[in-house]
């Protein structure tokens, strides 16, 4: 009688234990949400930036990738990069992604695939408010020009003629340098100028002149990555589809996509 109750009692342990382990290793086999690195100049506001008072990365970029992460069942991950070390970060498989108000260019697109377009921009001046001599890009010619590196805001500043142009980290060091006097304009991005303004920069500045090359961005990968271009490309799709990219375009700039 003993025996038959042991035998029991074994089953029963026996069971138990293949059921805690069954629930165990339900838990463990729940895959982890794939991370998606995504290379971003986070100094370059409405865009990517970080806020101030918690330092998480925000702007238009970082909500869209996280967006079209959702859609692809991937975790985003930023990662705060200086504008001309993306590209650098980008084929050294650093990152997985470029989203960074990044103009679509040939040049760049020797090096990168892009996605659809997702914004157009164009370059525009931001000069001092008592400012009365520049009010077009012919007026920049022999002026100091302040630029952020890397982008083709500097990239076109350079081709004016006799202009001093000096290249700054940040869009926001370039403003300082306005501000202090060191720079006759700065020649940035059209809703990066309107979004230093709209945050104060009003107060000693102003934006003049006409908006120069209209410019595409894109979402970059690796030359050869294809498949994470073309899931990049549907996820765009359906976001702009189901309504989600109008809500955060309306929510950064203030008005319906273009």
């Amino acid at each position: 009688m003993l025996k038959k109750w042991s035998a029991i009692a074994v089953v029963a342990l026996l069971a138990l234990t293949m059921g805690l382990v069954g629930c165990g290793s339900s838990k463990s086999e729940q895959p982890a949400a794939k991370v998606l690195k995504v290379g971003a100049e986070a100094t370059f506001p409405p865009f990517e930036f970080q806020d101030e008072n918690n330092k998480d990365y925000v702007g238009f970029d970082v909500d869209l990738m996280k967006a079209i992460g959702k859609q692809m069942g991937m975790e985003v991950q930023i990662v705060n990069t200086g504008f001309d070390g993306l590209i650098p970060a980008l084929e050294g498989s650093q990152i997985d992604v470029i989203a960074s108000a990044m103009s679509i260019t040939a040049e760049r697109a020797n090096k990168v695939a892009f996605s659809k377009p997702y914004y157009k921009s164009g370059l525009s001046i931001v000069v001092k408010a008592d400012n009365s001599t520049i009010n077009n890009f012919k007026d920049l010619e022999g002026k100091r020009i302040a630029v952020q590196i890397g982008t083709t805001g500097a990239e076109n500043a350079k081709k004016i003629k006799d202009a001093k142009v000096r290249e700054f980290n940040s869009a926001s060091e370039a403003y300082l340098e306005l501000k202090a006097g060191g720079a006759d304009a700065v020649v940035n991005d059209l809703p990066v100028n309107e979004y230093y303004l709209a945050k104060g920069g009003s107060k000693d500045a102003k934006l003049v002149g006409e908006v120069l090359n209209a410019e595409e961005y894109g979402i970059a990968v690796a030359k050869k990555n294809t498949e994470l271009a073309n899931k990049i490309n549907k996820a765009l799709d359906e976001l702009k589809q189901n309504g989600e990219y109008a809500k955060i375009y309306e929510k950064w700039f203030g008005k319906k996509p273009q």
